[in-house]
């Protein structure tokens, strides 16, 4: 039960060591993972679908509102803009605005096709933050 002091023949000196190997193994692991599932959260476009019962939430500056109406034509407040224009109309208007965010409303008549290319515009314009504008029930 005590330890001897010595002299009683050969002392073994037990070595301990950290085998570091497996830790290796899972973080290889772990970082591959996170390379394949990464590029998979950035697909699509970045938008919420309409829950109507959600309320929104407050911005610093005034919302820029786009708004297709059912004859196909693009409103910004009084303003007709053209889809050829919508491009480089954007991109001039928010040059100098600090929230790159913008406000898609469209009636429910309008095609999917229409609200997709406009969303494509937007997106080329650098703006990647669209949200949809809906009509609570």
């Amino acid at each position: 039960m005590a330890f001897s002091g010595g002299g009683g023949g050969k002392s073994k000196m037990v070595m301990s060591e950290i085998n570091v190997t497996p830790l290796v193994d899972v973080m290889l692991v772990l970082l591959i993972i996170f390379m394949v599932t990464t590029p998979m959260m950035q697909q699509g476009i970045d938008i919420d679908l309409p829950e109507t019962a959600a309320s929104g939430s407050p911005t610093a500056e005034e919302p820029f509102v786009l708004v297709i109406k059912k004859n196909r034509k693009i409103y910004s407040g009084d303003q007709v803009i053209a889809m050829s224009d919508l491009q480089k109309r954007l991109s001039a208007i928010f040059e100098t605005r600090k929230n790159k965010e913008i406000y898609l409303q469209a009636d429910k008549t309008v095609d999917y096709g229409v609200v997709a290319e406009a969303m494509a515009e937007i997106r080329a314009a650098g703006i990647f933050s669209i949200g949809l504008v809906t009509v609570p029930k």
